[in-house]
């Protein structure tokens, strides 16, 4: 009944305006030079409240009916209202081109765009976001139609227009030649942007996989969500990703830019580590992004309206608090927080501007379109700096979690299984290929006394003089490691004899005997060693181990003799089959040679 009483007045109106008798409106010239043309405000206007008038009721009462464009009008049509438009255009006689009209708005619920056809049959074309860019007369991201207009001849041209959010609605005349140009230049800036985008959700794949790190998959996963939403708004998803699917209308827009605002909140959580010091805003952030996923969900199921206030609501808040958990981490101190926050603020100004634009109180133009874009182009790599930084300081911490696992926690030597490890390496080598080298164990002899005359923390400093003293004496190519409270392991390999050991042995002692200019107390460093030659005498790690120990055990603190080596083997040689083991040696076997003592005369 209200519609039937709403087209009624329509048509009192419409033929109230077409006995009229005003004149028609002056043809709007199209030259090829002057393309584009913004023909926003060149043309009439007329709302039609209830979106009741066909084109039939427009024809019937005319161009009078229609009002001349104001500059950067708002419109609310709600979700029966529709505006029409209506241009008067001529293509000049010698233009060569032909001429497009095109809505430059990839959320435009829908457009229809009627003109005449050769033989001046009215004919129809629709394109928006709530139907599939397939269905088109000419896809894109955006509505845009060819116009039949013969070499000089005026030819009139109606559009109607629904879209339920309050907006101005761009028009522009383009030659054929122009929007190809224009085109090419929008998908240019776009492609470059997306490209970048996918090539860093690539990098962060392999380096998730390379390096074991799980942030780097959920940073690709936001990255990827967030240019799926932006596409979205841009409308090269719809033109180029789903031509075909309609069955969410326009809802996949809205439903992306849920996902990538919770996305964004997870991941700001997990990136600035709140819950550490914030256990309730932590969890209130973490059910709050949750219920992003929930609220996508159910956004194509809500009343248009409804789901947009949902949408503004949502991701106005998101981005507050992405802002503040920043804004905190910083002031604590975190750079992390600062790149955060300042990938954040481009971001927040360019999402503010889409929101506004939303509820019509911002015009629809080239800068509130594309400013999310360019945020996005910005907020990515400053994103991924501050995920560089985190996961640097997290790869620290465990990589300083597996050193005390493998090195000395005051030295910084090797632990004592690794230099087992690599003596039994050394061992194997040598059986294998010959190759020599010396194993030789060495002990702070009056470390004991230090600790107990001067304390924990001067006994500490001695072991590290006695590093410092190590390292002066060791190529890159020898072990050294802490085996023991004050006893140091070394393995030397490559060109090894006794004298070099014992040059090694002697500097070490000497040195440790030099007082230090300004030390206090002033420590001297009294060394012991106890070294082998793998070519002298050739055993099982652990063997060479425990006999070396001995050599450390027998010797006198006071010993004048604090370089030592392990007996050489001694080979006898096998008896001719005419010969027989001299007298002494009834049984047939030699006896082993005496064990040489510690205090001998060494040559």
């Amino acid at each position: 009944m209200r519609r039937s009483i709403g087209a009624l007045l329509v048509g009192v109106l419409l033929g109230a305006a077409a006995h009229a008798g005003l004149p028609a409106t002056a043809p709007l010239l199209l030259e090829d030079a002057t393309a584009p043309i913004d023909a926003q405000n060149l043309g009439g206007a007329w709302v039609d409240a209830n979106g009741s008038a066909g084109l039939e009721q427009v024809l019937r009462a005319g161009p009078a009916l229609f009002q001349p464009l104001p500059p950067d009008v708002i419109y609310t049509l709600g979700e029966e209202g529709a505006l029409w438009l209506h241009f008067r255009l001529l293509r000049g006689n010698n233009q060569h081109h032909g001429w497009l009209m095109a809505f430059p708005m990839p959320l435009l619920d829908r457009v229809t765009v009627y003109q005449q056809d050769s033989q001046g049959h009215w004919q129809g074309q629709s394109a928006g976001d709530t139907m599939a860019v397939s269905t088109w007369s000419e896809p894109g991201r955006y509505p845009h139609f060819r116009l039949g207009l013969p070499r000089g001849q005026a030819r009139d041209v109606y559009a109607r227009i629904q879209h339920v959010t309050a907006a101005d609605f761009p028009v522009q005349l383009l030659s054929e030649r122009a929007y190809d140009q224009r085109i090419q230049v929008e998908y240019l800036g776009l492609g470059l942007t997306f490209g970048a985008l996918l090539l860093l959700i690539t990098a962060c794949l392999a380096q998730s996989l390379v390096y074991r790190d799980g942030v780097y998959a959920w940073y690709a996963l936001y990255a990827l969500l967030t240019a799926l939403a932006v596409s979205a708004y841009t409308g090269v998803a719809a033109h180029l990703l789903w031509p075909d699917f309609s069955v969410l209308g326009d809802a996949h827009q809205g439903l992306l830019a849920l996902l990538a605002a919770a996305a964004a909140l997870l991941f700001v959580r997990n990136l600035t580590g709140i819950s550490a010091r914030h256990q309730l805003i932590d969890q209130a952030v973490y059910w709050v992004g949750l219920a992003g996923i929930a609220l996508a969900a159910v956004f194509p199921l809500l009343p248009k309206p409804a789901g947009l206030t949902v949408l503004t609501a949502y991701i106005g808040g998101t981005t507050v608090a992405n802002m503040l958990i920043a804004f905190a981490a910083w002031r604590r101190g975190d750079g992390v927080g600062a790149w955060v926050l300042l990938a954040y603020v481009p971001l927040s100004l360019a999402l503010g501007m889409a929101l506004v634009r939303l509820f019509g109180w911002l015009p629809e133009s080239f800068g509130t379109q594309y400013a999310i874009v360019a945020a996005m182009a910005v907020e990515v790599p400053l994103l991924m700096v501050a995920l560089n930084l985190r996961s640097r300081e997290r790869h620290g911490a465990h990589i300083r979690e597996l050193a005390l696992s493998s090195q000395d926690a005051l030295t910084g030597l090797l632990a004592p299984h690794l230099f087992h490890d690599r003596l039994r390496q050394v061992v194997a080598r040598y059986q294998r290929d010959k190759q020599n080298a010396a194993v030789v164990l060495i002990d702070l002899v009056n470390y004991p006394w230090i600790k107990e005359g001067h304390g924990s923390a001067v006994a500490e400093q001695s072991l590290l003089r006695c590093v410092i003293k190590l390292r002066r004496l060791l190529r890159d190519v020898d072990t050294v490691s802490r085996l023991g409270e004050a006893r140091f392991g070394l393995i030397l390999e490559g060109g090894v004899s006794r004298q070099s050991v014992t040059d090694r042995a002697a500097r070490l002692i000497a040195g440790g005997l030099m007082p230090l200019p300004g030390l206090k107390p002033d420590v001297m460093l009294q060394f012991h060693a106890a070294a082998v030659l793998l070519d002298e005498r050739i055993a099982e790690p652990p063997e060479l181990v425990a006999a070396l120990t001995g050599v450390l055990a027998k010797m006198s603190p006071r010993t004048r003799r604090p370089i030592r080596f392990l007996d050489p083997e001694r080979t006898w040689p096998a008896p001719l089959a005419t010969e027989s083991w001299p007298d002494s040696h009834p049984s047939g076997v030699p006896d082993a040679p005496a064990a040489v003592s510690p205090d001998a005369t060494w040559p």
